[in-house]
């Protein structure tokens, strides 16, 4: 193998795990079977929740696991077509690739790695279904928001009666 391809090499696995570094979940999907529209609509999508999604070498992505000392996962997932998608929060690539995979059904998630922690597709898909952050915070307000709206509704009420 020449010096040059060598170092390219090298070059890769160190992008993954930059990338790895700098995400909070991380997926490895089975992307197989997927045609240039589905694709092209699915990179759309992971770009607009702030996704990075990448095709890599299952050989490259064995070492940077390696090189990160992550080794729980089942070395069979390394195998066939993978992509890689690295989120910068903990749901936001899950529920796009699960809203992603009831159109495209060759997609497939094989494992993940959410806040360091190795994962199965069934956890992929439980936090698929949790909502985003913002919409968290927006729910958190609308419930501690209701009582004091409740009072305030009371007392106008209170206060037309005795006028």
């Amino acid at each position: 193998m020449s010096k040059e391809i060598l170092e390219s090499k090298k070059k890769i696995v160190d992008e993954i795990k930059s990338k790895y570094k700098d995400a909070k979940s991380v997926i490895f999907v089975n992307y197989k079977g997927i045609n240039v529209a589905q694709d092209t609509k699915l990179r759309k999508d992971f770009r607009e929740k702030s996704v990075e999604y990448k095709i890599y070498k299952n050989r490259l992505i064995k070492i940077a696991l390696d090189e990160l000392g992550i080794k729980d996962y089942d070395p069979t997932f390394l195998e066939g077509s993978t992509s890689v998608a690295f989120g910068k929060d903990e749901v936001g690539a899950a529920s796009v690739l699960f809203n992603t995979m009831k159109d495209v059904k060759c997609l497939e998630a094989k494992f993940g790695i959410i806040n360091g922690e190795v994962v199965d597709s069934a956890k992929i898909e439980a936090l698929s279904k949790i909502p985003s952050k913002e919409v968290l915070i927006a729910q958190l307000l609308c419930m501690l928001n209701a009582p004091v709206s409740q009072l305030a509704r009371t007392l106008d009420a209170i206060a037309k009666k005795e006028a």
